[in-house]
């Protein structure tokens, strides 16, 4: 049976201006929004109100939108879309190593908010509806997809929860061949299709965790010209 409620959405931002704007276009789209124009209040707010997606930005006095997604996945793997002034590659690959759902840089339309939302808020359901599939076994490496933890030969290793999502992939189609596009729509959405080098990096982050040597991975296998695959059990 589907939810009724409408969608809960917390926007952290120390503009007040911008604030007030989010909040009238999300809530006449249908959604219902609380704010916080600091990371405190903020994480304040996510605790009391369990909202269904988080709003941050990452220019904010005291504690900025780094630290304040830091709390937030301490305590929450609700999803984040991070608002920045700045379109550095760092600072998207920071906020993807950190845990962000998507990215939107300043001056941004609300329209293209409004878009995001949706389709991160689809995503997250989507990953509910699916079920829960049996843990994944390859070797000494086991993927539980229930407690979203990922352990080897007994260890669970300190996989960010991008690396996390990148190797969930990658278990789910087991064995099959997933190429750049495929793993950017599933683990970044569809509009990261046209940035390849976010596969490339992370799959080397992941590697660095998960393999022996990791020059010569037995896991996350290459299959030149067009992917990656996890290796058969």
């Amino acid at each position: 049976m589907n939810d009724p409620r409408p969608s809960r959405i917390l926007a952290i931002d120390d503009d007040g201006n911008l604030i007030r704007l989010l909040a009238e276009s999300l809530e006449g789209a249908g959604y219902d929004v609380m704010s916080a124009t600091n990371g405190l209040d903020g994480i304040k707010q996510l605790y009391t109100n369990r909202p269904d997606l988080v709003i941050l930005d990452v220019m904010m006095p005291r504690m900025d939108g780094w630290e304040t997604l830091n709390r937030i996945r301490e305590m929450s793997d609700v999803p984040v879309i991070m608002l920045t002034a700045r379109d550095a590659e760092a600072d998207r690959l920071r906020g993807f190593e950190l845990g962000v759902d998507d990215y939107v840089t300043k001056p941004f339309s609300l329209a293209e908010l409004n878009a995001r939302v949706r389709a991160v808020l689809t995503r997250a359901a989507k990953a509910r509806s699916d079920g829960t599939p049996p843990p994944q076994v390859v070797g000494d490496l086991v993927i539980d997809f229930g407690s979203r933890r990922v352990l080897k030969a007994g260890d669970v290793l300190q996989l960010t929860p991008t690396e996390y999502r990148l190797l969930a992939a990658l278990a789910e189609n087991s064995g099959r061949t997933l190429s750049h596009e495929q793993l950017l729509e599933k683990v970044w959405g569809a509009e990261y299709v046209d940035e390849p080098g976010y596969v490339k990096r992370y799959i080397w982050y992941l590697r660095q965790k998960i393999e022996d040597d990791p020059s010569e991975p037995r896991y996350v296998e290459t299959v030149r010209g067009f992917g990656y695959r996890l290796a058969k059990s």
